[in-house]
Parts: C-alpha cells; structure tokens; sequence
C-alpha cells in the first residue's frame, strides 16, 4: 500500500492503494480508516463505488461527497443475508437472495430494529437498500472490517460513474475528496447499476431496472411488477 499523489491531487492525507499488481494486498489499514469514519473508493461488480462504514460520521461524509438528496438513502453491502437477519425478510425476499446473491440485484427491506444508521435506512419508510456482491474485493474487505459498507455510484452530478481506477481518482479530486482512499482494481467491465426491489409491501416492486433485467426475476417470482411512473 502507497501513498500515490498524482492519483490523490497530491492531498498527504488521502491514498491509491494500488491492488492491479497485487489483489492480496492486505486490507488491515483500510479496514482501520472505514472504522475511523474514512471513505474509500472501491469497486465492484458493477461500476466504482463510493463508500464508508454504516457508521453516522462516514455516512455523512459519503453524502456530502456525493451531494446526496437528503431523501435518497445509501444502499448497504452485506456479507450474506444470514448476517442481516434481523431485517424484516418476506418469501419473495428470500427468494430473490437465494438466487440473485451474490449479485447485482438490491433489495429494500425494512429495518425494525434500527440495524442501520439513518441516512442508510430510509427516515421516512424505515427501509435499507441491502446487497451481497460477487467481487472479490468487496468479500475481502468486508471480512476485515467485520461489517457493511456503504455503496453509492462514484460520479460528477449527472454524470457517467468510474469504470476505472484512474477514473474514479480524476472524480475525487473534482469532488474534493480529502481524505478519501482509492482502491485501484483496473478497469472494470461495462455494466449498468444494480437493479433495485422493493420487498417491504404484500408483492415486490422493481422500483429501478439495471444489470439484471425484470425477465430474469419473473421467472423466479411471477407476481413481481414494476413501479408506475
């Protein structure tokens, strides 16, 4: 693990950690910073992310670098669904974890207990945006850190995500992102968002269409439909 100027506009307080060399590299540090309150850039399976521990200091950081509609929660990535058990599960639900997970599919479920700071679950519906991804990183880290991360598109406002690490290095430097650490994968595939259902109601809801078109979950929940806009 380095410090890597150019990648962080020369800010000593942030890093590149350069994993395209070496995916083991230890995580031990990073873990520490995302405990502290610290975000990271990262990636996964479907574009960079911008994230932090579901800790009220690093969600707010992540929200304020983003520039996140008050009223637009982060989606949380989760080791499994047994580590989350405590949210409110439907059968369509389980359903969709047993066959959609690992993978790019989000489910919203409420969240009785208060698992999850607000601005992570919903202040309104009491719901979190919940995922297990597939990527290899994403499992190692959050192994090392014990906990979930937050996820949110790493972007300008309005604009296309990172697909790459120097990409998502360009976008925090234009977002002022002091502090944040930048964990270089290489280049990742084109992909859309993760698609989004809504599992809180009596029927699950697609409340956004991405990598995994709404044919795909039909066929594993029949009754599942789309939001009206």
């Amino acid at each position: 693990m380095t410090d890597d100027a150019p990648a962080t506009g020369g800010d000593p307080t942030s890093r590149s950690v350069d994993l395209r060399a070496d995916p083991d590299t230890p995580l031990d540090e990073v873990a520490a910073h995302l405990r502290a309150g610290g975000v990271i850039v990262y990636p996964t399976e479907t574009v960079y992310g911008l994230g932090s521990a579901c800790v009220p200091n690093g969600v707010a950081r992540v929200r304020d670098l983003k520039r996140r509609d008050p009223e637009k929660p982060l989606l949380a990535l989760v080791e499994s669904a047994a580590a989350i058990a405590d949210l409110a599960w439907s059968d369509a639900a389980r359903e969709l974890a047993r066959i959609f997970w690992p993978g790019a599919v989000t489910l919203v479920l409420a969240d009785p207990s208060r698992m999850f700071p607000p601005g992570v679950r919903d202040e309104r519906t009491g719901a979190v945006g919940v995922r297990v991804s597939p990527h290899p990183l994403v499992i190692r880290l959050l192994d090392e850190l014990g906990g979930p991360i937050t996820s949110t598109s790493l972007n300008a406002p309005g604009g296309p995500p990172a697909l790459s690490g120097h990409e998502a290095a360009r976008l925090v430097r234009e977002l002022d992102g002091h502090h944040v650490w930048v964990l270089d994968a290489g280049t990742l595939p084109p992909s859309g968002p993760s698609t989004v259902v809504d599992c809180t109601g009596a029927e699950p809801v697609v409340i956004r269409e991405g990598a995994v078109p709404v044919g795909r979950l039909r066929c594993a929940i029949p009754e599942i439909h789309e939001r009206s806009i």
